[in-house]
């Protein structure tokens, strides 16, 4: 539903209020997107996850209390990327994937998977 005109005036009088009272805030505000914001916790929750992995691994058999800590985190990890993943939504999604194929970043695990393909293939 679009913006009747006395909305639309207000919301362009409290935009440049923003800008005017505080700049550097409205800039802030303007570049980030629910992409870049979903995106780093994504990798924070990836970080995340391998962190408690390695605890677990690492100090489960000498003490079960660190080992469940490990679990946890890895727990909490997977709870906060499985909210940002659906935040970012499959446009989104679609964007990321795609500006790695371009920078070439997600090559080596395409080629890994074509790689266990192709040994791995059953002939009939």
């Amino acid at each position: 539903m679009p913006l009747s005109e006395e909305e639309q005036r207000v919301l362009n009088e409290m935009e440049q209020t923003l800008y005017r009272h505080d700049p550097a805030f409205a800039a802030r505000v303007k570049s980030e997107s629910v992409y870049r914001y979903a995106g780093r916790y994504i990798r924070w929750s990836i970080l995340g996850f391998v962190v408690g992995l390695v605890i677990m691994i690492l100090w489960f058999t000498t003490s079960v209390f660190l080992g469940l800590l490990g679990v946890a985190i890895m727990f909490a990890s997977l709870v906060v990327f499985s909210t940002n993943l659906r935040r970012v939504g499959k446009a989104g999604w679609q964007d990321i994937t795609h500006s790695l194929r371009t920078d070439r970043v997600g090559n080596p695990a395409t080629d890994a998977r074509d790689w266990f393909r192709s040994r791995f293939r059953r002939d009939k």
